[in-house]
């Protein structure tokens, strides 16, 4: 069973960037058919699915967001980063970091959460 470690800041100033990173442990990101998610829950509000980089590096995203999100990995040190552009206070939320065998759907592992507040 793989683990997933989310972190990054907690607060985010609006208009900057927003960068989260996952550590994955008990598992190689380039394991054959699984694929690297991340999910954001705003206050009151459902989860929301951003975007994966699967296990050959491609990457797919929610077309809501796509023009402000990327998402790229380091498998030397067996990392995915989210990176979402021009935040405002719409993108306050709790992200996730989880692990699938489908894309984008049918999550398995999940990080623990990390709340992003954007605020100036």
């Amino acid at each position: 069973q793989v683990q997933l470690q989310g972190s990054g800041p907690g607060l985010v100033r609006p208009s900057q960037t927003l960068s989260l990173t996952c550590t994955v442990s008990g598992g190689s990101i380039t394991t054959n058919y699984y694929y690297w998610n991340w999910i954001r829950q705003p206050p009151k509000k459902g989860p929301e699915w951003i975007g994966y980089i699967a296990y050959y590096g491609s990457t797919y995203y929610s077309p809501s967001l796509k023009s402000r999100t990327s998402i790229s990995r380091d498998t030397t040190k067996n990392q995915f980063t989210l990176q979402l552009r021009s935040v405002t206070p719409e993108d306050t939320a709790v992200y996730y970091c989880t692990s699938s065998i489908y894309p984008g759907y049918n999550f398995g592992s999940w990080g623990q959460g990390t709340q992003v507040t954007v605020s100036s």
